[in-house]
C-alpha cells in the first residue's frame, strides 16, 4: 500500500494542481456575466449622460453639443460590446 501511495502521490498532486489553476466553466459563466452587467450599467449611464446634454444642447448651450458628441462616440464603442437580447 505503502508503494501504492508514493507511485500515484505525483498524479493526485499533479490533478489538485490543475483544479487549482482551471476556471470551471460556471465560474467563467459567471465572470462574463459580471462584465456585462458593468458594461450594460456603463451604457445606461451613457445613455443619460446623452440625453441631458442633448437637452442642453437644444436650449444652445455649443459645450454641451461637444460633449454629447463625444458621449454619443463613446456610446457607439461599448454597444457592439454588449450582446442583442431580443425582446419576448
Amino acid at each position: 500500500k505503502t508503494a501504492l501511495d508514493i507511485a500515484t502521490a505525483p498524479i493526485k498532486v499533479g490533478s489538485k494542481a490543475v483544479d487549482l489553476a482551471t476556471t470551471s466553466q460556471s465560474e467563467a459563466d459567471e465572470k462574463r456575466g459580471r462584465e456585462l452587467r458593468k458594461r450594460e450599467e456603463k451604457l445606461g449611464k451613457l445613455e443619460r449622460r446623452y440625453r441631458d446634454q442633448r437637452e442642453d444642447c437644444e436650449d444652445g448651450s455649443r459645450k454641451a453639443c461637444e460633449k454629447a458628441r463625444e458621449t454619443y462616440q463613446e456610446i457607439e464603442r461599448l454597444r457592439p460590446t454588449i450582446p442583442y437580447a431580443p425582446d419576448d
